[in-house]
């Protein structure tokens, strides 16, 4: 089947966004939507050029599972009844174009990774309409290049099947990028060869903090119960090829220079006061740090991303640097020396100095830093990326300085944050703020800059801490179906409506449930 591009295209440019009848997350560009349909039989072939055909195997497994339809993949061109699937360079990298007529399917995209997010809408098509496929045009392109969501691992631990999961929940979304959080207070999660104590000490507590965090001066109760866990370099780099595959890129988060404590705990000498410390049994922040004025703090951190850069091939490094209390650097005397010999005129800029340290570092071997927002305070390299968290307000500053953001504000992305209002009631244990889909679908990351300054916001990442859920089945809980609001700002921007987004949510669940994925319905059910 042969298809005139420039006819679907003038045909796009002509239509009004305000379709009724076609139900895709992300909300697309544009639909046309056409007579008749294409029914997907076990006759079907996915005819497919080579570089393509990993994709078309998941297109075909994802299809089986949810409707039973056991499609062929195919490299011959000769099928009658087939879903076409090529690589056409006058679209955009991650742009596609889906066509679906009576006599067959074809998804064109700028670069594999176009056809791949074609392939999840074709799929969203054919689940809600139980294989039998409307004819359609889709015009799809996202708006933004960074897409993403964050996983903590250390509070706690998610095997390398669970991991795999998440990664899959994020190419059903059509996002790009995963953000891993692997050291922390509360655990160590990631094997450094040079330094074995990491995993055999820094990956293990000796027990968990039991209920919500209690407020200061409160009672804490604890499980009694050794915690711990950790990802072999092995199982690190099983799971980099596993999101690559599915057009997804892996950033290792590796925490400095606060929120250390498994590294001080397996190595005391990387703290001011030399120790002893142990792994962070409860939630919080930690008053010990990494001493800012020893260079063997620096050497170790160097010797640690050495191996980190090793694993992941992602240009950008994270290397948090949120939270971090001055106190223990106020008091140590190799900190005070550090400030005098480097003309440092306070703490704030003190871990400035240890934040472009390490940048220059890693620049040095070609990659880029990438950091909380705090990392702004006491001035930061015009090349370091942020990651806004507090407040939007803070990435308008950093743009404004010049910097690349990625929006992440806690009142529109902190999915570990309460559904309803009353979360005693109808959720399980969980962080108490209040964030509803209504208010993550909000977002706006561009507010209050303006058109110029727009090119300085990379994208938008959905975070989730993991104090209160223990395993995947409560994070799946968590983010579902936040995740699907988050992912159509990444992609539609100033393109949104949410009682529309409802509407077309009603259907995109239907693979959730055919996936078993957990999912929270208070929206269907009117519960805020």
């Amino acid at each position: 089947m042969k298809l005139n591009i420039t006819m679907l295209l003038a045909a796009l440019l002509s239509f009004a966004t305000g379709y009724a009848g076609i139900g895709i997350i992300p909300r697309p560009l544009a639909v046309t939507e056409g007579k008749g349909s294409f029914p997907i039989t076990s006759r079907t072939v996915v005819v497919t050029p080579e570089p393509l055909r990993t994709s078309a195997e998941f297109f075909a497994e994802d299809l089986a599972r949810a409707l039973g339809v056991r499609t062929t993949v195919a490299t011959d061109g000769n099928a009658r009844r087939a879903i076409r699937l090529a690589v056409d360079p006058s679209l955009g990298t991650e742009e596609y174009l889906l066509a679906v007529t009576r006599k067959g399917i074809t998804i064109r995209g700028g670069a594999p990774q176009g056809v791949f997010y074609g392939l999840q809408s074709l799929l969203q098509l054919a689940v809600a309409n139980a294989g039998d496929v409307p004819a359609v045009v889709v015009r799809d392109k996202p708006c933004m290049a960074y897409r993403g969501a964050m996983l903590d691992a250390c509070r706690h631990f998610f095997p390398v099947e669970d991991v795999k999961r998440y990664i899959d929940l994020l190419a059903l979304h059509k996002l790009n990028r995963f953000h891993w959080h692997l050291t922390d207070d509360q655990g160590w999660r990631i094997e450094i060869k040079r330094y074995p104590r990491l995993t055999e000490i820094g990956s293990g507590r000796r027990e968990t903090l039991v209920g919500l965090m209690p407020k200061k001066g409160g009672e804490m109760r604890f499980d009694g119960r050794p915690y711990g866990g950790y990802y072999t370099q092995e199982e690190i780099r099983e799971i980099v090829a596993y999101a690559a595959a599915r057009y997804v890129e892996v950033i290792p988060e590796i925490e400095m220079p606060g929120h250390g404590m498994g590294a001080l705990a397996s190595y005391p000498w990387l703290g001011c006061t030399g120790g002893p410390y142990e792994v962070w049994t409860r939630w919080g922040i930690s008053e010990d740090v990494y001493c800012a004025g020893k260079e063997t703090t620096y050497e170790f951190i160097e010797h640690v991303l050495e191996e980190v850069i090793g694993l992941f091939p992602s240009r950008l490094i994270h290397i948090g640097g949120d939270e971090c209390p001055k106190q223990r650097w106020k008091e140590c005397p190799a900190c005070r020396k550090r400030m005098a010999e480097e003309n440092i005129r306070d703490e704030k800029a003190l871990q400035s100095y240890f934040v472009r340290r390490i940048e220059k570092w890693l620049q040095a071997h070609g990659r880029e830093i990438i950091g909380w927002d705090e990392i702004l305070e006491g001035g930061v390299s015009p090349t370091a990326t942020i990651m806004v968290w507090r407040d939007q307000q803070h990435g308008v500053e950093a743009v404004r300085k010049g910097n690349r953001v990625i929006m992440t504000p806690k009142w529109n992305c902190y999915l570990d944050y309460s559904q309803t209002s009353d979360p005693k009631r109808w959720e399980p244990l969980c962080n108490l703020r209040y964030l509803p889909l209504q208010q993550v679908y909000r977002l706006d990351p561009y507010d209050r800059l303006l058109p110029k300054e727009r090119a300085n916001v990379l994208g938008v990442q959905a975070n989730v801490w993991t104090e209160y859920m223990p395993d995947m089945q409560c994070v799946e809980r968590m983010v579902l179906p936040r995740l699907a609001a988050l992912a159509e700002t990444a992609w539609a921007c100033d393109r949104k409506d949410y009682n529309d987004f409802v509407r077309r949510l009603r259907d995109f669940v239907r693979i959730y449930d055919l996936r078993s994925y957990r999912y929270s319905d208070f929206v269907f059910r009117g519960i805020e």
